[in-house]
């Protein structure tokens, strides 16, 4: 299996709603963004699969000696290897992959987080950070770009947060800060026992607001010359923004006991309406 072909098998085999996005860019860029998602999913399933925390610790240290490898051209895992032509083709910056591993590192060592502040310093190194690299891949004119991208990664990291409160809580994790859960009333417990109440829909109600403040912001900021090259970008937010409306929905506090999700088609679809809206 060539490095090319790993890091599509380790795409595909995810599910994740950007596969869908992925396969309408011209074949350079579709490699030079399937080996970068590849590596998030590698650095990130450590430290979802890893029940020892010494393990993990070692695994993502391994990560960070082999980022320093690509960029000294002696890379050795199929995913640094696919990479190696990429960071120079898009000019990928050896810090923003130590940033996405640095962010795995905020998983191992916290479970909660105090407030929106510290939250946010997570999101960025996890999401943010991707969404730059990516908007590098998918090319650019306006450096008010690499804002935009900044500010989707966080809608998208923030929505994942909502989508995945029950399973997270079932591994004692707990993202939304816990100042907004002393805001509306809402106890730990409340979320590690799935204990749905108005409280808690309220609660997640508003972490919804914030995930949509988000996605303004961020298509607000987009400069028009660049919409036609980051229709990528603007297809996973149609396709993840579906699925933030879909939770509200159904009604938020369901998210404890439930795992929204969109069928493959229907993202596919959402894909090809925003491919076909900016041709």
């Amino acid at each position: 299996m060539t490095p090319k072909q790993y890091c599509q098998q380790k795409t595909k085999k995810s599910g994740s709603s950007f596969y869908y996005s992925f396969m309408f860019l011209p074949k350079p860029k579709r490699e030079a963004i399937t080996a970068l998602y590849a590596f998030c999913r590698e650095v990130d399933d450590i430290v979802d699969e890893c029940t020892e925390l010494k393990v993990a610790q070692v695994k993502l240290a391994w990560w960070k000696e082999e980022i320093s490898n690509l960029y000294q051209s002696k890379p050795i895992h199929p995913v640094t290897r696919a990479l190696q032509n990429v960071i120079h083709a898009y000019h990928l910056s050896e810090e923003h992959f130590h940033e996405i591993i640095d962010g795995m590192e905020m998983d191992l060592n916290f479970n909660r987080y105090q407030d929106f502040k510290q939250l946010q310093l997570y999101c960025y190194r996890v999401a943010s950070v991707v969404g730059i690299l990516s908007a590098q891949i998918f090319g650019f004119n306006n450096r008010k770009t690499l804002k935009y991208a900044h500010d989707l990664g966080m809608a998208f990291q923030l929505t994942n947060i909502i989508r995945d409160v029950g399973e997270d809580a079932r591994r004692n994790r707990i993202y939304i800060p816990l100042d907004d859960l002393a805001t509306f009333k809402v106890t730990e417990d409340d979320i590690l026992q799935s204990r749905e109440s108005d409280a808690v829909k309220a609660l997640l109600d508003f972490q919804i607001e914030r995930a949509e403040s988000h996605y303004d912001r961020a298509l607000h900021e987009l400069p028009i010359e660049d919409r036609k090259s980051q229709r990528v970008g603007l297809m996973m937010a149609a396709i993840y923004r579906t699925l933030l409306r879909e939770i509200k929905a159904d009604g938020a506090e369901k998210v404890l006991s439930s795992r929204t999700s969109l069928g493959a088609l229907r993202k596919l679809g959402l894909a090809v309406r925003v491919w076909l809206k900016n041709l």
